[in-house]
């Protein structure tokens, strides 16, 4: 887990998602009905929400240069997706339908477009893999935390090379 800022205000709908699932405790707050509130899941939604959450969070894997966003492709295919202009001009992508899926859809697009969707990655530590909005200047962060998941995976090839 992180301490760092979240994603800017366009992505923090899917960081929250993929982090309803904490890999290293095993908790999942899509199983109750708190931790589904803000996503307006109902319980029968529940397992298409938790499909759609492991192929955000593969394909945030995939944006810090592991894993594939196949699967999320595959369930954001049927989603239409539509250009609004306003009668200033302004241009904003929106999704029909209110489901999460669409949502989802239309987050990654505006993303997408102004750059900020490559940057949300998942940690690569496997007993982490935290969401997390990498703010570095290169855009090249692997963990959620230095301090924590870094320092791990290098005290553990330190000790790998010292074995």
């Amino acid at each position: 887990m992180t301490d760092r800022p979240s994603a800017p205000e366009g992505l923090r709908l899917i960081e929250d998602l993929v982090n309803t699932r904490d890999v290293e405790d095993g908790t999942d707050a899509l199983d109750s009905p708190e931790g589904r509130r803000p996503y307006g899941l109902a319980a029968a939604a529940v397992p298409e929400a938790k499909r759609l959450r492991e192929a955000l969070r593969a394909a945030l894997l995939a944006h810090a240069g592991h894993g594939s966003a196949e699967e999320l492709d595959a369930l954001l295919a049927n989603v239409t997706l539509r250009v609004r202009v306003d009668a200033a001009g302004t241009a904003a992508v929106t999704a029909s339908g209110g489901d999460l899926r669409a949502r989802v859809a239309q987050a990654v697009a505006t993303a997408s477009l102004d750059g900020t969707w490559q940057r949300l990655k998942a940690c690569e530590a496997d007993t982490c893999q935290w969401a997390f909005y990498d703010r570095s200047p290169a855009g090249r962060r692997r963990w959620c935390s230095m301090s924590v998941c870094g320092a791990r995976n290098k005290m553990r090839t330190y000790r790998a090379r010292r074995a």
